[in-house]
């Protein structure tokens, strides 16, 4: 349904200019009634200049006319025969002119440390075309020698998180490509997984180490040893 333009000031109009009631002109303008008594008491929309709905073709005399007569009746808006704009189609994004000459260098970075991303990608992250990806990936851009690949977010062409999403659909369509596992489900390399025999050679020198008995320690000497006569008596000494 078409809306109405600069409801207010049309509310302020049909309230100075027409008979119709609250309840219709709040209906037509999307005001509520008790708003659109406000605006007839001055209350409300003070200093607002009323705009005339027939003169700007909103509205017909004719419609304006029936509804007076009929209380109940609701207006409706004509319709016009200007054609609509049509909605513009996203294309690549606008890029300021001060920043228009780092786009060959935002590629040369995205070209050398993000392959996986495609022409589109990279045209839709820094508004740019695919033959200036394919001049800048093949070298042969006319400032060729001069690129200094820079990271779009460091130049100010997209954001990070924009180039985070961008490499993560990325590396998700490669894995759905190539069909890779995840990394969780993948198996340990085969140089960490032991063979059969060698697990079985090692169990047992587990086992006979563990029953064969110890070798016995030397014996620390102990104070007798060391002087065998320290506990004897005195022979030289009888008591009286």
């Amino acid at each position: 349904m078409t809306t109405l333009l600069m409801p207010k000031a049309t509310a302020v109009w049909l309230v100075e200019n027409s008979t119709l009631t609250f309840v219709q002109i709040g209906d037509l303008c999307r005001l509520h009634e008790l708003e659109v008594q406000a605006i007839a008491d001055g209350e409300v929309a003070i200093g607002i200049v009323g705009l005339d709905p027939i003169v700007n073709g909103q509205l017909t005399r004719e419609e304006l006319q029936r509804c007076e007569a009929d209380p109940v009746a609701r207006l409706k808006i004509a319709e016009s025969d200007i054609p609509q704009p049509v909605a513009r189609h996203k294309g690549p994004r606008y890029t300021p002119v001060s920043k228009r000459a780092d786009k060959p260098d935002a590629i040369a970075w995205m070209v050398r440390n993000q392959p996986d991303l495609t022409d589109a990608q990279i045209s839709r992250l820094i508004g740019t075309t695919k033959p200036t990806i394919t001049a800048v990936r093949d070298k042969t851009h006319w400032n060729s020698s001069n690129l200094q690949p820079r990271s779009p977010v460091e130049v100010g062409l997209c954001t990070h998180l924009e180039l985070r999403d961008a490499v993560i659909k990325a590396a998700k369509r490669v894995e759905k490509r190539d069909g890779k596992k995840p990394v969780e489900s993948a198996p340990p390399p085969i140089a960490e997984v032991a063979a059969p025999s060698q697990e079985k050679a090692m169990a047992t020198a587990l086992a006979t180490e563990a029953a064969a008995p110890r070798a016995q320690e030397p014996r620390q000497p102990t104070v007798e040893d060391l002087w065998p006569d320290a506990d004897k008596p005195d022979s030289s000494k009888t008591p009286t």
